[in-house]
């Protein structure tokens, strides 16, 4: 990087308080926290490359405000590439972190399903950070990613390569109420809440599972009730400025348009599954960034 505008970057964020500015060796620090966050991709707190998200949402701005003046969609594919790099990185590290050592084991019976050799779908896998954490924790079983964006079908086909667990995963273009196939696992992560008919893909999901099988909805965690969300949710401001730019602009575009939004709440998303015909549905474990919702037909 150019060196002089290095130093300026640098000296803004020591004014900020986030950098540490040693004198006597004119040198710049970072403290451990912040190497957790900014400069170690194997941290499990790891946001630096999610940051593309948000820089997204400044090369849309012309397209999020016609969509304030209009009939409030914007269509995923429609956004600027940052967002599909940038939302692969947000959630990303929570998957390597929680999903194989929590959340798996916080579902009735389906660990041990998938260690004994399971068929597996991602309905809008995106870049398929989630499969391939799956897909390297539980090498007996297969898994399949589905996503209606292509070039994101196409990039999780790359990174399934990279991770050397392409013999056991598939991905393929389908939206979410038209992928083949039966699974003993459907998962839908951080991704219900963008689409425009979810109680149309979840009852398509309960179609598609097997006997006894499982749906796994993880959520952008919010609590029930607009007040008590704004108010008591440390997350809330950040996943309502996210919502409004790309999560119900998306849904607004589509079919049915419900418009769930990131912060729909336990109860909301449980009324889904409900009208959606399953006859079970509860908290298995939460994060501080997300809802792990078990359902059951």
């Amino acid at each position: 990087c150019n060196p002089r505008l290095t130093r300026e970057w640098l000296d803004g964020q020591v004014a900020a308080g986030l950098v540490t500015y040693e004198a006597d060796a004119d040198a710049y620090v970072l403290s451990p926290e912040a190497m957790m966050v900014l400069a170690d991709e194997a941290s499990p707190v790891f946001t630096a490359r999610g940051m593309n998200a948000f820089g997204s949402m400044f090369k849309d701005v012309d397209k999020i405000k016609t969509a304030f003046r209009g009939d409030g969609g914007l269509p995923w594919g429609e956004h600027d590439h940052c967002l599909f790099k940038g939302t692969e990185w947000f959630f990303r590290t929570g998957y390597r972190t929680y999903l194989p050592s929590a959340w798996i084991p916080a579902l009735d019976g389906v660990q041990e399903k998938l260690e004994a050799g399971a068929r597996v779908a991602d309905v809008g896998c995106g870049h398929g950070a989630s499969v391939v954490v799956m897909a390297d924790a539980y090498p007996s079983s297969r898994f399949w990613g589905f996503d209606y964006h292509r070039p994101s079908v196409e990039t999780a086909r790359r990174r399934a390569e990279e991770a050397g667990v392409e013999d056991r995963t598939t991905f393929e273009v389908a939206s979410s109420k038209d992928y083949p196939g039966t699974y003993d696992l459907i998962c839908f992560f951080d991704c219900l809440h963008d689409m425009g008919d979810p109680v149309g893909a979840a009852t398509y999901a309960r179609e598609r599972l097997e006997p006894n099988g499982t749906v796994l909805l993880v959520e952008p965690f919010a609590l029930d009730g607009r007040v008590e969300n704004q108010t008591e949710n440390p997350m809330a401001a950040l996943l309502y400025t996210a919502s409004t730019a790309i999560c119900t602009p998306n849904s607004l575009s589509q079919e049915v348009g419900l418009g769930l939004g990131a912060q729909a709440g336990e109860a909301r998303l449980r009324a889904v599954f409900e009208e959606a015909g399953f006859s079970s549905f509860r908290r298995a474990t939460e994060t501080p960034m997300n809802l792990i919702l078990e359902a059951r037909p």
